[in-house]
């Protein structure tokens, strides 16, 4: 009976903010829907700001849940500029919350309602989000595929394939895809200031010996299983970027090296003064939860309602189904 009241409490950690974050989902799409039909005969300026201003509610209440609701405590190595900035953000991917590593960081520069990701195909069929997340862009995991190191095949082929290439075999994380990236950079670099590139490591991943553990996944960071994230931040100007291809991949390339080289000494150097430490001096950030819990009040406060009375829902039930299928048909049919 405690066990099983403990395995229920503990899932309760997780399924939670999944059902808040899930289930403010309808009210979410129907304001966004409201502001499409207002701003439809206004310049589409208006409609891009209040478009960010409704991703950044969102977004904001996703990291209620993922900082202040875990109490995860964010080390960020670097200086990330004050000001917002048109970037790229390129970072190593290891789990399925490091695109929340993102928005930890720009929401720190009052940016959050900007960031747009590049995401698996398949994720443009989740149910009523996936159509929204499908035109999203920016932010950029290189590697193509999570580093788990305990399929140490996927690890070989990759370095494998380096050395194929003349490139450096890599042991902490995967050989970069270039394609995208380099599409991204090409495309906007008129309009970009910088690339941002973003090396994390989740404290839970350092075992007692050098052998480096999995990631934490989406749920377990949710249950508060991930204390501490490291996040090492540098700046790198457009004009450090070569823009043609051969060289670009070279360049990136050396980037993921660097990364190689910190996640070696972070996870297996024997000197207990670089062991589980970045470069540089670490500066712990806490995020004030007056910058999330409003946005946990304003979307519960227009999900709560509906849930009350039989028409609202209705209303609710009604635009999961037809904003799904409408969605799905519009990645369907769009370019």
């Amino acid at each position: 009976m405690l066990l099983s009241l403990v395995v229920h409490t503990y899932s309760l950690r997780y399924w939670f903010p999944a059902v808040v974050m899930l289930g403010t989902a309808p009210a979410y799409v129907l304001s966004w829907g409201a502001c499409r039909v207002l701003t439809a005969v206004l310049p589409s300026r208006l409609y891009r700001r209040m478009d960010d201003h409704l991703y950044n509610i969102y977004q904001s209440l996703v990291l209620f849940f993922f900082e202040n609701y875990t109490g995860v405590e964010i080390v960020i190595y670097g200086d990330v500029p004050k000001i917002k900035e048109n970037v790229v953000y390129l970072s190593n991917h290891q789990c399925t919350a490091d695109w929340i590593i993102a928005d930890m960081l720009a929401i720190r520069q009052k940016a959050l309602g900007h960031v747009r990701y590049v995401l698996k195909d398949g994720l443009k069929w989740l149910p009523l989000y996936g159509w929204y997340f499908s035109q999203m862009y920016l932010v950029i995991f290189p590697e193509g595929t999570r580093y788990n190191p305990e399929l140490k095949k996927m690890i070989s082929d990759s370095q494998a394939f380096a050395t194929k290439e003349g490139l450096a075999a890599l042991d902490h994380v995967l050989t970069p895809r270039m394609k995208a990236s380099h599409v991204a950079i090409e495309t906007m670099r008129d309009h970009l200031d910088a690339v941002y590139d973003i090396t994390v490591v989740y404290e839970a991943t350092l075992g007692k010996s050098s052998d480096r553990q999995p990631a934490p996944t989406m749920p377990e960071f949710l249950c508060k299983e991930s204390p501490r994230v490291h996040i090492h931040f540098e700046r790198v100007d457009m004009k450090e970027i070569p823009p043609e291809s051969v060289f670009f991949r070279g360049w990136l390339h050396k980037r993921f090296e660097i990364k190689d080289q910190m996640l070696t000494t972070f996870y297996e150097s024997e000197d207990p003064d670089k062991k589980g430490k970045f470069p540089g001096e670490g500066q712990r950030s806490h995020l004030s939860i007056m910058k999330t819990l409003p946005s946990l009040l304003f979307l519960g406060g227009l999900t709560l309602p509906m849930l009350l009375t039989e028409s609202g829902r209705k209303l609710y039930v009604r635009t999961w189904v037809y904003g799904t299928l409408l969605g799905w048909l519009w990645v369907n049919v769009s370019p």
